[in-house]
């Protein structure tokens, strides 16, 4: 079953921009069950929504590439405020150039 999300951050924007790099780097490729991934900015900080084809492959991600990047770029310092997060079961996602139908 897919698994999506969306979490509302109250940091700013280039937190998100320097996090995004720092996953590229660290992945230098796809990623394993990540549909969709959509950040944007918001008045209080960032939004990021993500679609994966599991919520386990959804939390070994965050497990091995999220949590090294962000303890790398925070110093190891926990965050200052909790994300929002909201989770979903997507309903018909279509990708057309990915050919990703669910």
């Amino acid at each position: 079953m897919a698994y999506g999300f969306v979490m509302d951050v109250p940091a700013p924007i280039e937190f998100y921009d320097a996090l995004h790099a720092e996953i590229a780097r660290l992945t230098t490729g796809g990623v394993e069950g990540l549909l969709v991934h959509v950040g944007r900015a918001t008045r209080d900080g960032f939004q990021v929504t993500e679609i994966w084809t599991s919520k386990e492959q959804c939390d070994r991600f965050n497990q091995e590439i999220v949590g090294p990047a962000l303890a790398r770029l925070s110093g190891g310092q926990p965050p200052p405020e909790q994300p929002a997060m909201q989770e979903f079961e997507p309903r018909g996602l279509i990708v057309p150039a990915a050919h990703v139908v669910v």
